[in-house]
């Protein structure tokens, strides 16, 4: 059966997308097309998964909120 994590993306000054998990610690990667970013960040997934098990950080995504200061 297969298991949904949240991903969020950016992108940086060079162009570069980024991916994180936040669901599992230290999971995160970069490419240079999403494309690549997505199956990059699978594979970052499924590493993840393996290295730390079932140890998930229970989250919930409620939003992205900008703010000026």
């Amino acid at each position: 059966m297969a298991k949904e994590f949240t991903v969020i993306i950016e992108q940086d000054e060079e162009g570069y997308f980024i991916a994180e998990v936040p669901e599992l610690k230290g999971c995160h990667t970069q490419a240079k097309s999403l494309d690549t970013l997505m199956k990059r960040i699978k594979e970052a997934v499924l590493l993840c998964l393996e290295v730390q098990g079932e140890k998930r950080t229970k989250t919930h995504l409620v939003g992205v909120q900008k703010i000026a200061v």
